[in-house]
């Protein structure tokens, strides 16, 4: 499984408009956004950055302005806009626990801001979830008392409880996740 970075979220606020990192920086802070899901700080934001640049998912341009320094806007480029469309629609996205508070939260968010339905990203997320879970109660069943039965059991019981949430990703608010 590869590591848990920003880099779809920093390509779909891309995808909804070009941003220096200032503006993506805020982005990450305003609780109303991203600031729940995501702690970054300025200097990871600008390596996300310029790594996105060297993989040529984004291109920087200088933006010259009369009463502030020079920045570097981002745009997306095709084969960001590629990388981003494949992250939104992931058809198998991990039910681990942190991938679900973050990644998906990550897409639930990207795909409202880009107009995308949402539905088909509970739905998976949720198909993922139930089949672990089911899984995990099976080796749960199998297990001998002792560690190895309490790392499963927690891990079952949380999945439940994100499920419990996912429902509630389906069904409310209406006004954030659209049919």
């Amino acid at each position: 499984m590869s590591s848990l970075t920003p880099d779809e979220t920093i390509l779909g606020l891309l995808a909804a408009e070009a941003r220096h990192g200032y503006q993506l920086l805020e982005c990450f802070r305003d609780p109303a956004q991203l600031g729940e899901v995501w702690n970054l700080s300025t200097s990871q934001l600008y390596a996300v950055l310029k790594r996105l640049e060297r993989q040529g998912d984004v291109i920087g341009c200088q933006i010259e302005s009369d009463n502030a320094p020079p920045r570097t806007e981002y745009t997306l480029t095709p084969q960001g806009r590629i990388r981003l469309e494949r992250w939104l629609n992931e058809v198998n996205p991990s039910s681990s626990i942190r991938r679900v508070r973050v990644e998906f939260l990550s897409r639930l968010f990207i795909a409202r801001l880009l107009n995308i339905p949402t539905i088909p990203i509970v739905v998976r997320q949720k198909r993922v979830c139930l089949q672990q879970a089911a899984a995990l109660r099976e080796q749960r069943e199998r297990a001998q008392p002792g560690i190895h039965f309490l790392a499963v059991d927690l891990v079952v019981t949380q999945l439940d409880a994100v499920l419990l949430w996912i429902e509630r990703c389906e069904l409310v608010p209406k006004d954030w996740v659209e049919d």
